[in-house]
């Protein structure tokens, strides 16, 4: 498969709600450049004694409407490019959910299956001691991604607090409980893509869920998983990074969730069979999930794709080209910006709540979820039939609005 650079699927996005909205080309510029980019070299002490040097990176897209929101993902294969792209998919997603922040994001090229726990903290450290002078409360709150838990924030927060001579949790999201993370932070992502397919459904009239497909069967995938079937819906085929299975009478969440804790993969599911990557993002359903890494959905794959809706539940996971021909045949893209944004509400919410040292129930936080979620998409969606596109530039177009409104009332300076 051709790599794709997600950073020139970004710009494509923002071209098209450029257009839209007849932004000034200056302006245009200005949007689609990060505002900061640091990219620092990690010298860690492994477990043999010998020292490894790691390049870490983090992007500060724009904070017109707040300091800078994003995670931080541990992977052999991020690049800078992927970082960009994804700051600014997170400046649009808090736009079109509307919580105050910008986009920010941040990676280190490791392998962290390949890592000791001692030698993934010194990593981690040493990473939060290199962004320490951008990173702060008003000023870029990082928070888990690919390959990266409660853990590692909590290690982040721990570095930070230690060189400010104080206890600062806001500094940080997506941490333990036990040092003011938030209810609901486990679940948020996959309760918010089952929100957003609930929404798109009742659009279109679908009552029932009869078949859905996830491909990637992590944090997202689970919880959409779980909360969809709580909604009526089943699950027919799930995949994981060792391969994808099928059962069309369906699959029993939890006890999938359950073989792949034993087994370490979803693979070999008594009752399942094996099938390929295209099979399953191809399989006759109602709706499918992309829940694993970028460019998965590409214009072949989007000619075979036979569902009504999909929702994103990973980032990028489908291309611009792959995008038209989707939206020729019918089907509704719930994008990544909107589909994912469960975790940046409940991050929000974490961050008020670090800010007040005052914490809400279960029940208090996800509803407030809700509410954003379910306004974002509801704006979204009236935007896309204003404009006669597709939800992603619907999206596109209600998020660049909102930063752009930001932007006219404080004006530029110096």
């Amino acid at each position: 498969m051709v790599k794709i650079d997600p950073w020139k699927n970004a710009l494509k996005q923002l071209d098209d709600a450029a257009k839209i909205l007849k932004i000034d080309p200056g302006v245009h510029d200005m949007l689609g450049t990060p505002k900061k980019i640091l990219i620092v070299a990690l010298p860690v002490k492994m477990d043999n004694g010998k020292i490894k040097v790691f390049t870490g990176y983090r992007s500060q897209h724009n904070d017109f409407r707040g300091p800078h929101k994003g995670g931080i993902r541990y992977h052999p294969d991020v690049t800078i490019e992927e970082v960009k792209a994804l700051s600014m998919w997170m400046t649009w997603k808090c736009a079109i959910v509307d919580v105050p922040f910008g986009g920010g994001k941040g990676g280190i090229i490791c392998d962290p299956k390949k890592l000791s726990a001692g030698e993934k903290e010194r990593l981690t450290r040493r990473y939060a001691y290199a962004i320490s002078e951008i990173i702060g409360p008003g000023k870029d709150i990082p928070a888990p991604d690919v390959y990266t838990t409660g853990t590692e924030m909590a290690q982040i927060m721990d570095v930070y607090s230690v060189m400010h001579g104080q206890g600062e949790p806001a500094v940080i999201t997506g941490k333990p409980l036990s040092i003011g993370g938030s209810q609901a932070r486990n679940v948020a992502t996959g309760l918010g893509v089952a929100y957003c397919v609930r929404e798109a459904a009742r659009k279109i009239g679908m009552k029932h869920y009869e078949n859905i497909v996830i491909q990637g069967f992590g944090n997202a995938g689970t919880f959409a998983a779980e909360y969809l079937e709580k909604m009526g819906g089943r699950i027919i085929a799930v995949s994981d990074s060792k391969g994808s299975i099928i059962n069309p009478k369906g699959l029993d969440t939890k006890k999938v969730i359950e073989y792949k804790k034993k087994k370490g993969t979803v693979v070999g599911y008594p009752g399942s069979k094996k099938i390929t990557t295209e099979q399953l993002l191809t399989t006759p359903c109602d709706v499918l999930i992309p829940a694993a890494l970028e460019n998965q959905i590409t214009p072949e794959i989007a000619k075979k794709i036979k569902c009504k809706i999909i929702a994103e539940a990973a980032n990028g996971p489908t291309t611009p080209e792959a995008d038209d021909i989707l939206f020729k045949r019918g089907i509704m893209v719930i994008p990544d910006i909107l589909a994912n944004s469960g975790g940046v509400c409940i991050s929000y919410l974490e961050w008020v709540q670090n800010l007040q040292r005052y914490y809400w129930t279960f029940d208090e936080v996800a509803k407030k979820m809700e509410e954003h979620i379910v306004r974002g998409f509801n704006d979204t969606y009236n935007l896309a039939k204003k404009h006669k596109v597709d939800l992603r530039k619907g999206s596109m177009v209600l998020a660049v609005g909102r930063v752009l409104d930001s932007f006219n009332a404080r004006g530029l300076w110096p």
